[in-house]
């Protein structure tokens, strides 16, 4: 069982200007006296206690002097209280992003992990704000909508249907990635050359076939981690760039094997063909030059689980057995769902056909 974390925040800290004028009260010394010995303005010393100045360290050692009490004593106290204003402010603004956290999926989310769970909303707020590590909602605006830090993050969610659930997914995947390391920064050269090891990975489709994935892709410098999808945000996969570092994330969202490889060939066709200048990511409201790579992304999945060459000699026998089904998927070594799942989407065959080839996947 995880140990908790006790963290003890006192529910009110006076600012150290009162302890002052208790010791000032204690020494019978009044504020004029004590500015002199002090060798600071009257006004300076009214201010502080008041509350309306803080000590600092040239003041607290001052203080030691004619009060007798340690300088570390008084920069404590005005830390202690600095902390204490500073997290009263962290409150307020938490109080303030209520409405913006409930456009979250809150519930979802807690259930899977992402976030403590907490019956009271202030909680999840703060939870929220903690697990995207922002201080504030306009802090969250900044990054996912107006892309202030274009080199972390180069779209923009503000026209997407969803764009609170998809930032989740996506911090989600960041989180996981940063849990990852690379066996060796990337190397395009080693990546494609682990490709036909992955279609061959893909047209057996072992038990364990995830954590070989991901492994053969640490190989070559590319992190791959699977993520679930989350209520509101139906997406099957993204790419971009960490730092250095390619990064695939996948959903497995339709639980079909043929789906999921052709969703991490699509990803890898744009590391491989587009670099570092986007985000590529289902639901965006992609332009004409975006769409384009989208398309060539997909052309890259054709030729990598199934060519049109390929699929044209099966389409040209007509009827086929499920001995033929497999007879392919030898031949071309491919995975039987895949050729499957291709018939289907070419309306070649119903989505009821075939069914006993399709594998689950149930991502972890």
């Amino acid at each position: 069982m995880a140990k908790k974390e006790n963290r003890y925040i006192p529910q009110v800290v006076f600012h150290p200007g009162e302890t002052l004028a208790e010791k000032l009260a204690e020494m019978k010394m009044g504020p004029k006296e004590f500015a002199v010995r002090t060798d600071k303005p009257e006004k300076t010393i009214n201010a502080v206690l008041k509350g309306e100045s803080s000590i600092t360290p040239d003041m607290a050692v001052q203080f030691e002097s004619v009060t007798k009490i340690p300088a570390h004593f008084w920069m404590n106290k005005q830390r202690s209280f600095d902390e204490y204003r500073a997290r009263e402010r962290q409150r307020e603004i938490i109080d303030e992003s209520i409405d913006w956290a409930r456009k979250f999926p809150l519930t979802e989310m807690i259930k899977k992990g992402w976030i403590k769970s907490s019956g009271n909303i202030n909680e999840k707020t703060e939870a929220l704000l903690s697990f995207f590590g922002m201080s504030n909602p306009e802090a969250w605006h900044k990054f996912y909508f107006y892309r202030n830090l274009k080199v972390a993050f180069r779209i923009s969610l503000a026209h997407t249907s969803e764009p609170y659930a998809i930032s989740a997914w996506l911090r989600k995947g960041e989180l996981q990635a940063q849990e990852l390391t690379v066996e060796n920064l990337y190397s395009e050269k080693r990546f494609k050359e682990t490709l036909p090891v992955i279609k061959s990975l893909m047209a057996k489709h072992p038990a364990n076939f995830q954590e070989k994935l991901q492994s053969l892709c640490l190989e070559a410098g590319v992190k791959v981690v699977y993520t679930p999808c989350l209520p509101k945000a139906p997406i099957n996969g993204a790419t971009r760039w960490l730092d250095e570092t390619p990064f695939i994330q996948l959903t497995g969202r339709y639980k079909r094997n043929d789906v999921f490889w052709f969703t991490f060939f699509h990803e890898a066709g744009h590391i491989l063909l587009h670099g570092k200048k986007d985000v590529f990511l289902e639901n965006i409201e992609y332009s004409d030059k975006i769409n384009e790579k989208e398309q060539e992304a997909d052309e890259f999945a054709i030729k990598w689980t199934l060519s049109e060459q390929e699929e044209n000699e099966i389409v040209s026998q007509g009827r086929l057995t499920s001995e033929d089904v497999r007879k392919y998927a030898e031949k071309f070594n491919t995975h039987p769902a895949i050729i499957i799942g291709r018939l289907q989407h070419k309306k070649y065959i119903p989505y009821s056909a075939g069914k006993e080839f399709v594998e689950k996947v149930e991502l972890r």
